[in-house]
């Protein structure tokens, strides 16, 4: 029917257009015809009458059949003409129906948003699966295995295809893992790690795994783990615990799944104690201090166990901290959070390429001209205030050192207190990693429509808590987007119930991520390596020279944090200038390096 009509309206008019044009009416007014219904069915469900006679004047031909498409195509030379006709009108049936029937494919053929592959759409089986507690599942890889709990393993094809993406950008993790492969650096090493579940936290997985270690997994986040990443993860035989949007009881039973079992061993059980300490872990990887914060409650025993701590995150640093200043640290701890490395790549420069990104995946706000808030002017506060800067939005800062303040001043940010600002706010982002810098009596003065967003890794930084009131009303829009309505009818957009807003509404370069985790990696086989009285129980910024550790703390070696960054500059295709020997002695340093001394700040 709709083939009839548009390869015949314009043949119609035109006949008919023709004929009134003969009888040289004096109105010269045209008469459009009467078509025929199409449908077999009117608006009332009944069946049509029947359509009324076409003149015969404004007949046009019956529009030909497949098959006389196909013997006109069999005329012109074509021998395969019948069946190619059939393929088309197979096909023009097909999308048709397609159009008709799901409204997510457009008559030109085009993918609508109802068909977006956003995450914030998701799949019919996402929503299924999302309706079971993967705990209650009994779950298998085609290896047999059970021991590991992710949404779907299912999804393991979808999520290996995503590590191997991220491999593409994270070419000097790759290289360091071909160097270290040989010599089996972490053989031995029984690892617990608790971090973002990711394409990119795969490689370093993979990585450790392939210098000789074992490891056990969970997530450090609810709401970051990528389901496919999991079940490709399981799928190679990980044993892990970690899906998206699991509930608080969920993220502990997670923790206590990955320390509480041990991992398997053929040693000999030691004498006298009945248990085989040689299958515990001797090592931790940790983001935000959870996993050690549990071990140490609920396994003392197993956390005396431990030889190294390697953290990446300024909350799980100032727990560690305590805990030496308390003397219960039972093992050296390496801090790669506040390493060159880490704090201006992964924080400063993931910050500023992804905050924006997740504001506008989830919101598809315009944020040019924006009034934006940052809170915090760290590494974190940095790279946020610059992305919101160069696309065009008014920025101003609050912050408590006034070092970080006159830096934000000197870059023309307006320094200001929340409290004074906060009706006018368009978008509020929290960089602080502190608790409650955005308070109930923040968002009441919040305008209709402001976005408030957490960037850094605490999620206590928004009294999340205390919207948790009958007076308030929840809506979902969508994956990590939520709207609070106040009585008065203001609505505040809050993402991803105030976790972290680039790993939970948007993604992080692979290549930034890749730059910690080689950070990560050379810190775990260093801290493995060593010789029993290189370290003390206390906290490490790994120091200048391996052989001078003393129980304090020292900044990370500027040969290790250069040796990073040389690996990484391969990418660019880049080349170092080499230093003569005549500068290296002016200037008192190795030719090749470290180049910069202990204190200096990039």
């Amino acid at each position: 029917q709709h083939y009839y009509i548009t390869n015949n309206l314009r043949k119609w008019l035109k006949q008919y257009s023709n004929s009134n044009l003969k009888k040289k009416t004096s109105s010269r007014k045209y008469i459009m015809p009467n078509f025929p219904k199409i449908g077999p069915d009117n608006d009332n469900g009944e069946a049509s009458e029947p359509p009324p006679t076409v003149p015969k004047s404004l007949r046009a031909a019956q529009p030909p059949t497949p098959q006389d498409q196909g013997r006109h195509l069999q005329r012109l030379g074509h021998s395969d003409g019948v069946k190619a006709s059939y393929r088309r009108e197979k096909w023009r049936s097909r999308s048709m129906s397609i159009s008709s029937n799901g409204n997510d494919v457009s008559s030109s053929g085009s993918v609508s948003s109802r068909s977006s592959f956003s995450s914030e759409s998701g799949s019919s089986d996402e929503e299924e699966d999302a309706k079971f507690d993967p705990r209650e599942r009994e779950q298998k890889n085609s290896a047999g295995q059970s021991d590991f709990c992710v949404r779907n393993i299912k999804l393991a094809t979808f999520g290996r295809r995503e590590i191997e993406i991220a491999q593409e950008e994270m070419s000097a993790l790759i290289l360091l893992r071909n160097k270290l492969n040989s010599e089996k650096s972490l053989e031995g090493a029984r690892i617990l790690v608790c971090t973002h579940i990711t394409a990119q936290s795969a490689v370093l997985m993979e990585t450790l795994l392939a210098c000789g270690a074992k490891i056990r997994v969970c997530s450090c986040n609810i709401h970051s783990t990528q389901n496919e990443v999991a079940a490709a993860l399981a799928e190679s035989g990980l044993n892990i615990y970690a899906w998206k949007n699991m509930t608080e009881k969920g993220f502990w039973w997670c923790i206590d799944q990955c320390v509480a079992a041990d991992f398997p061993s053929e040693t000999a059980t030691v004498e006298g104690e009945g248990v085989n300490k040689n299958v515990w872990a001797n090592m931790i990887l940790d983001d935000g201090g959870d996993l050690t914060h549990h071990l140490y409650k609920n396994y003392p025993d197993k956390f005396n166990n431990i030889s190294g701590i390697v953290e990446e995150n300024i909350a799980g640093i100032h727990r560690l901290y305590q805990m030496s200043r308390q003397g219960k640290l039972p093992a050296p701890v390496m801090n790669v959070n506040d390493s060159v490395t880490k704090t201006k790549f992964d924080n400063f420069y993931a910050s500023r390429e992804s905050v924006t990104d997740a504001i506008k995946r989830s919101t598809d706000c315009m944020i040019g001209g924006k009034l934006v808030v940052i809170l915090g002017y760290g590494e974190v506060g940095k790279g946020c205030a610059a992305a919101f800067q160069g696309i065009g939005c008014n920025v101003m800062v609050t912050e408590v050192d006034p070092i970080c303040a006159i830096q934000a001043a000197m870059q023309g940010f307006r320094i200001v207190r929340l409290e004074d600002v906060v009706h006018h706010a368009d978008i509020v982002v929290t960089c602080t990693g502190n608790k409650n810098v955005v308070t109930r009596d923040h968002m009441n003065k919040l305008k209709k429509g402001c976005i408030l967003a957490n960037m850094g890794h605490s999620s206590v930084e928004i009294d999340v808590s205390s919207l948790a009131t009958n007076e308030l009303r929840w809506e979902r829009i969508r994956s990590q987007v939520h709207h609070i309505h106040w009585p008065d009818g203001k609505y505040i957009v809050l993402l991803a119930k105030g976790g972290l807003a680039n790993h939970n509404c948007s993604s992080i370069p692979s290549f930034v991520i890749s730059v910690t985790a080689t950070t990560q990696a050379l810190a775990l086989i260093e801290l493995y390596k060593a010789p029993p009285t290189r370290y003390k129980a206390d906290v490490y910024l790994l120091p200048k020279k391996m052989d001078e550790y003393k129980a304090d703390v020292y900044l990370l070696p500027k040969k290790m944090d250069e040796y990073v960054a040389q690996l990484h500059l391969t990418v660019f295709n880049a080349h170092i200038t080499e230093l003569t020997r005549e500068q290296a002695a002016f200037l008192n340093i190795n030719r090749t390096g470290p180049f910069k001394s202990q204190h200096y700040k990039y």
